[in-house]
């Protein structure tokens, strides 16, 4: 088979003006949670993309780990190369992917680094091997597997059961200016309704050509 082959037919759900939300907030929350009760097997997972000064943009996957009208929460190592990306250019944009119900959401805004107290409450809540791998791990940076698992040892060692969120460790929050939802449909005629903050800091909703 070829893979120019290869298609999907999407028909569970459609979206409509008349059923979405007033607020994309409201309306992320309701399709989350749709996704945490229909065996998403990942439905936490984004892809943040980032650019560096030049523009020149990457991607990967990481978690959601919090959202509220104030916008859509990460984690990281801010000396990696996403937080020395958002460092320089401190805007971004996230997709979820939910292939069990023919969804995606993408968002786009401005990144800030979530308050210090914010993020000791994130570390201290994760479970241990996490906490050390968060001071092991140079992340982005060139490492051999014996001198990861090394520093591993002797850092666990150093920090006890306890350990103190690195300094270079922390949160950020994605504040969306723009919020599109998109359901897959038959013949490729998708529904695409996007939310853009408008200039007295509320919604404009409109219908996108799939």
């Amino acid at each position: 088979m070829s893979i120019a082959d290869i298609r999907q037919t999407y028909q569970k759900f459609e979206l409509l003006e008349s059923a979405a939300a007033a607020d994309p907030h409201t309306q992320f929350e309701h399709w989350f949670e749709q996704a945490l009760h229909s065996e998403v097997r990942e439905p936490t997972a984004m892809t943040l993309a980032t650019a560096d000064a030049a523009g020149r943009p990457s991607a990967r996957i990481v978690l959601l780990k919090g959202f509220d009208a104030q916008g859509f929460v990460f984690y990281t190592n801010y000396q990696s190369r996403k937080g020395e990306e958002l460092h320089a250019n401190p805007h971004a944009s996230l997709l979820f992917f939910w292939p069990e119900l023919e969804r995606q959401v993408r968002i786009e805004g401005a990144v800030t680094p979530v308050p210090a107290a914010e993020s000791d409450a994130y570390y201290a809540s994760r479970p241990l091997g996490s906490r050390i791998g968060a001071w092991a791990s140079p992340q982005s940076r060139p490492i051999s597997h014996e001198a990861l698992a090394q520093r591993v040892q002797d850092l666990s060692g150093q920090l006890g059961d306890e350990p103190a969120r690195p300094p270079h460790w922390g949160g950020y929050r994605l504040q969306a200016a723009r919020i599109e939802f998109w359901q897959g449909r038959p013949s490729r005629l998708h529904d695409r309704l996007v939310y853009t903050r408008n200039a007295t800091g509320g919604w404009d909703l409109t219908r996108l050509a799939p």
